[in-house]
């Protein structure tokens, strides 16, 4: 038993401190993309990785290396300085991907301040780039929005984490997924408020909201 304890013990140890390793070479790696700068507004104060939701690719393709500025405004809009915004003026036209994907959000969101409208009227992506950037609704009206709730009436956004609250069969498959499973980063349908996306283990499935719970950030 102690035998089987101390292996448990040091196979939880060692993939917490591969996570760890992980997390710094790409950390790393998105210092060297982005010369040590915000990649958004080039502050080099207080830098962070932001995975850009709602199903990030992972890696330095589905990253972003962003101050403590932005990402505070990125994540709770209510706190947007418009004239922050200005930088992206210059980011937008970033050779990377996951730099334009957030760019033309945060244009969208703003857009009717006037000028943002004029820089995503010039801005060009790809279409695969612009439906991933569709996914977050950032370029609807409010009255264009689907509200997508969980079975407690939270209101669910794409990038959040839930979890089942019953066992779920996975349609075209023997799979369960089982009550109690997480599941991360999840994405929206943009048509039917009952729907979400997300992986249960390797699988991309679709989940009826009132079967899921939506996760506090601890968690």
């Amino acid at each position: 038993m102690e035998i089987l304890l101390n292996s448990l013990l040091w196979k939880l140890n060692n993939n917490t401190f591969t996570k760890q390793i992980n997390h710094m070479t790409l950390l790393e790696e998105l210092q060297s993309r982005s010369g040590n700068q915000c990649e958004l507004c080039t502050s080099p104060n207080n830098l962070e990785m932001y995975e850009v939701p709602p199903t990030s690719t992972g890696g330095v393709d589905g990253s972003v290396l962003v101050c403590d500025v932005c990402i505070g405004q990125i994540e709770n809009p209510e706190t947007t300085d418009t004239n922050h915004w200005r930088c992206l003026n210059d980011s937008m036209w970033s050779e990377y991907s996951p730099v334009k994907i957030v760019a033309w959000r945060l244009l969208s969101r703003l857009r009717k301040e006037g000028w943002p409208q004029d820089l995503l009227d010039m801005m060009y992506l790809e279409e695969s780039e612009l439906n991933f950037a569709k996914e977050t609704g950032e370029h609807l009206d409010e009255s264009e929005k689907i509200i997508h709730r969980d079975a407690n009436g939270a209101i669910l956004q794409a990038g959040d984490s839930v979890v089942l609250i019953k066992d779920l069969k996975v349609k075209g498959s023997s799979m369960i997924a089982k009550q109690g499973t997480a599941v991360r980063r999840i994405s929206l349908d943009h048509e039917n408020a009952k729907y979400i996306e997300g992986k249960v283990g390797p699988t991309q499935i679709v989940i009826i909201t009132d079967y899921v719970k939506k996760m506090s950030d601890k968690e």
